[in-house]
């Protein structure tokens, strides 16, 4: 077990503090039954998307197919941090253990790091709806589908292995209280006995890559695509070329739009509360609105909630 020592005495911890959003008990209740509704109205809406694709087969399409692993991702995504944030808000020490601090620490980031390549792969797929349509069956068939769904999971859980091993080696001293509401690297770092240049080095450079690399791929995707827009003579054929893109370009700006501003540079400073509340933005309002933005902006996707509730009545 890794242990935590402090210079002023002889005592071992087994721990960090995750302050998270401290206040008076009327406020952590509050905050209880707040999140705990966005947490529920997040497993519905993406569970709702999950079963419409697996239910209506006129849904059984490459774009809707990675929409239902981008939801099912979304739904492990806001489950690393809301319950564990939720049970902090009821305790009194809001203690989580070195284990549970670098497991978070780990599914956390690699399923962000996995939303980040799932985010290009819809990219790209709408890039050969748009710019190759003749080609695109032959091209998106079924197995290469498949095989871009499981390299994204497998990059996105591979990728910080190794900044977790390097991070989980390092020793740390003094005060065990973490500002945050989740085990992120800049305060894990603060709380290390000696600053290790190397380490940190190591770390930054690794880190931004998986948001980095996604991010040029669907800028580049979406330059090629603008330009085939805009090569359509037609007013309408534009207007239907852009709304299938529309709601994916929405998600990657509220998505990338908070987490650049955050982990560009992991060991950059910010203010506790600003950083909270960015970090709140994406990892837990942003999978409570994907949902909603596919839906509202996604004819396919009204008709098949249209008919799901016509089923049920």
């Amino acid at each position: 077990m890794k242990t935590f020592s402090f210079p002023s005495n002889s005592s071992t911890i087994t721990g960090f503090i995750l302050l998270g959003f401290p206040g008076p008990r009327e406020k952590q209740i509050f905050l209880f039954v707040l999140f705990s509704t966005v947490y529920l109205l997040t497993l519905m809406g993406n569970g709702s998307i999950i079963c419409a694709v697996r239910w209506d087969q006129r849904l059984h399409t490459p774009m809707y197919i990675l929409l239902a692993n981008f939801s099912f991702l979304e739904i492990w995504y806001v489950t690393s941090t809301v319950p564990n944030m939720l049970a902090n808000f009821l305790s009194d020490t809001k203690v989580i253990s070195f284990t549970g601090c670098f497991l978070q620490f780990y599914f956390f980031f690699s399923l962000g790091s996995a939303e980040c390549f799932f985010l290009a792969v819809m990219a790209f797929d709408r890039y050969l709806a748009i710019c190759r349509p003749l080609r695109y069956p032959t091209i998106m068939m079924r197995h290469l589908c498949t095989n871009l769904v499981v390299s994204c999971w497998i990059l996105g859980f591979l990728w910080f292995l190794i900044p977790i091993i390097i991070i989980s080696q390092m020793s740390f001293c003094g005060s065990r209280t973490i500002d945050h509401f989740l085990c992120d690297p800049g305060p894990l770092l603060a709380l290390t006995c000696k600053r290790a240049l190397l380490i940190e080095l190591v770390f930054s450079s690794l880190s931004p890559l998986p948001l980095v690399i996604p991010f040029l791929f669907i800028m580049g995707s979406y330059i090629l695509v603008l330009r085939a827009v805009l090569k359509v003579p037609s007013a309408a054929g534009k207007r239907k070329a852009f709304s299938t893109c529309g709601s994916h370009l929405a998600v990657v700006s509220l998505f990338y739009g908070s987490v650049l501003v955050m982990y560009g540079s992991p060991t950059s400073e910010h203010e506790a509360g600003m950083q909270k509340i960015v970090t709140l933005f994406y990892s837990v309002l942003t999978p409570l609105l994907n949902p909603v933005i596919y839906s509202l902006r996604n004819k396919d996707m009204k008709k098949a909630a249209l008919k799901k509730v016509l089923r049920i009545q």
